[in-house]
């Protein structure tokens, strides 16, 4: 197998100790504790800025400590004992959030006085409530649990100072603009706003630019953006056995603690029942899930009792374990930074790690993609046969029999050969059952099968097609069309009109009450989507207050699609059309049915052609 799918690691120059930086003596003490010497770059550059009182705009990957880059200068900033919210963080996910927050107790252990507490959807709101009341000074939250306490009042921010947006380009790709905005109006004019994204997107400097004053641009790009401790292979596959070559996979490189990603949440269920009927120890991670059946699936994970982890990209956001041995992508992920973000989950602390990518067909475009985005050539990697895998699980069954033969305390077990030998069996094919016992492998339909993909197999799910994928600037349609950017608004110009500014009469056009086919222009001509989208239909408009966020945040959410690839959505009174890139289509149709927007069961279908 070739392992030389790597970029150096960025070598640090003019390293800053943290013991030279003007910080009090509990910052210095939980930064020693926890085993820092060098502030890394972000660090280096934001810190002081922040310190000052200087707006930030921080563009950083995920794990090169912008925690630390913010979390310090806010606790810094604390007036400690003050039973009061003086800071907030925003952050897209759960997860992200829990990981923030032990984080900023780590660096506040030694600062007396100074309480950080968390929330977020799916644990108790009651709890959280009282946490605030308890008097916490910084509050770690997702967007929605944070509206949620405000119009509650029972999160207060009139005296909150400093307002941090981490990974803000992930909440804007999940529709939480409108609340991000809200929870901006509820902080004095007289704040500090730091902002951390890992790409700087239009909708990313148009927030910036209505909100941030002269703010700092710090700018810290890892160049290695793959570690170079991770080896990374893709695997031409037949779409039907993915699981199958999953688990050679598994076997012949004696894999013991992997992540599996999905980019769907009925495919994480698949995938785990698929794997644990197989006898592997499985469990799956993903929005449906509560908080605490997360949080124990997760520590089961980290504790080695489960080994095999499958997630989709979301609810996998933030999630940090030590000495995962193989990330595979059982998916190809959807986004190139998702590719990062994943692959990163291994590899680390000087350690080496594996990166399986499952490619089917036409998917080979995005995996182009991914390595143009990387500068990284993924190799081509040979799937093992069965062969292969019974001949390593032979080799390593040889190794714990010796082991066992020189431990000894072997005299209780003479008998068991003697007494099968009575029962006419040969002493070869005893042996051979022992093995088979052993290893458990069972040879399958797919024993003696090629199972690499062929060149020309287009992915049959989604009917995409492979034309064009890679010409120019086109992107195989895909990502969707990220739209201009007007009055700051997130994607204006995929939005009509009217539904950004209050919708016309529809004329009595949902007298049929099924999908229709979208209006015409203003011309009179029939309205054409492009030809890489199907129109949908959703039984939902201005009526009910629907607005162009609510749309994306539904879609991204409920079906784990990025909210950046939906193209136009055109809101009326009574109902809405969005265009979705081909490929995702039948993804948002199984996912929408039965979902809810603004608290309505909606009905998502397909468009009726005019």
């Amino acid at each position: 197998m070739c392992s030389g799918n790597v970029i150096k690691k960025q070598q640090m120059s003019n390293q800053i100790r943290f013991d030279s930086l003007p910080f009090s003596e509990g910052i210095l003490a939980a930064v020693n504790e926890m085993g820092f010497e060098f502030a890394s770059p972000i660090q280096s550059e934001a810190i002081p800025f922040i310190l000052e009182g200087r707006d930030v705009i921080g563009q950083a990957q995920t794990g090169t400590g912008k925690t630390a880059a913010f979390g310090i200068p806010m606790i810094e900033h604390v007036a400690p004992f003050e039973k009061y919210v003086q800071a907030i963080v925003l952050c897209p996910t759960r997860e992200l959030a829990l990981q923030v927050t032990e984080e900023l107790k780590k660096l506040s252990k030694f600062t007396k006085g100074v309480w950080v507490t968390t929330v977020y959807g799916g644990d108790s709101i009651d709890r959280q409530i009282k946490s605030l009341k308890a008097g916490a000074n910084i509050v770690v939250g997702t967007p929605g649990r944070v509206i949620d306490l405000i119009e509650r009042r029972a999160l207060k921010l009139g005296q909150a100072s400093m307002i941090v947006l981490d990974e803000a380009d992930e909440m804007l790709d999940m529709g939480f603009r409108e609340d991000i905005e809200s929870i901006l109006q509820e902080i004095p004019e007289e704040r500090q706003v730091v902002l951390f994204s890992a790409t700087m997107s239009k909708p990313i400097m148009a927030l910036t630019n209505r909100y941030l004053t002269n703010p700092k641009l710090v700018k810290v790009v890892k160049n290695e953006i793959t570690n170079v401790n991770i080896e990374q292979l893709y695997f031409d596959v037949k779409g039907r056995a993915k699981m199958e070559v999953t688990t050679r996979l598994i076997d012949f490189y004696n894999l013991k603690l992997v992540l599996i990603f999905c980019n769907q949440k009925k495919r994480v269920d698949e995938v785990v029942e698929e794997l644990v009927m197989r006898g592997y120890a499985a469990e799956g991670l993903h929005g449906d899930l509560r908080q605490s059946q997360r949080t124990q699936v997760m520590n089961r994970f980290r504790n080695g009792n489960v080994g095999f982890l499958v997630a989709t990209d979301v609810a996998a956001r933030g999630l940090d374990v030590e000495n995962v041995d193989a990330v595979i992508n059982y998916d190809i992920p959807l986004d190139e930074e998702y590719y990062v973000h994943r692959i990163g989950r291994t590899g680390r602390a000087g350690k080496f790690g594996k990166a399986f990518t499952l490619v089917v067909g036409s998917e080979r475009n995005r995996l182009r993609e991914i390595m143009n985005y990387t500068k990284v050539k993924i190799e081509k990697g040979v799937i093992p046969t069965f062969t292969d895998v019974v001949g390593v699980k032979k080799g390593m069954f040889i190794e714990r029999v010796a082991a066992t033969i020189q431990e000894g305390d072997l005299d209780v077990f003479n008998d068991a050969l003697t007494n099968l030998h009575h029962a006419g069996f040969t002493t070869e094919q005893i042996v051979a059952a022992l093995v088979k016992i052993s290893m458990g492998v069972q040879k399958n339909e797919f024993g003696d099968e090629n199972l690499e993909g062929e060149l020309e197999r287009q992915s049959r799910k989604y009917g995409r097609d492979d034309r064009g994928s890679d010409r120019g600037g086109d992107r195989g349609g895909y990502r969707g069309d990220r739209g201009g950017e007007r009055d700051g608004r997130r994607g204006a110009g995929r939005f009509e009109r009217d539904s950004r500014y209050g919708g016309r009469d529809d004329r009595g056009g949902d007298r049929d009450r099924g999908p229709r086919g979208p209006r015409s222009d203003k011309e009179g001509k029939p309205y054409r989507s492009d030809e890489n989208m199907v129109r949908m239909f959703v039984n939902i408009g201005f009526n009910e207050k629907i607005s162009p966020s609510n749309i994306v945040g539904a879609f991204a959410g409920e079906s784990g699609i990025p909210g950046n690839v939906l193209g136009q959505i055109q809101i009326e009174n009574k109902h809405t059309y969005v265009d979705v890139p081909k490929e995702y289509a039948n993804v948002v149709l199984e996912k929408m049915a039965g979902a809810q927007i603004k608290g309505k069961r909606v009905l998502v279908e397909i468009a009726k052609p005019v």
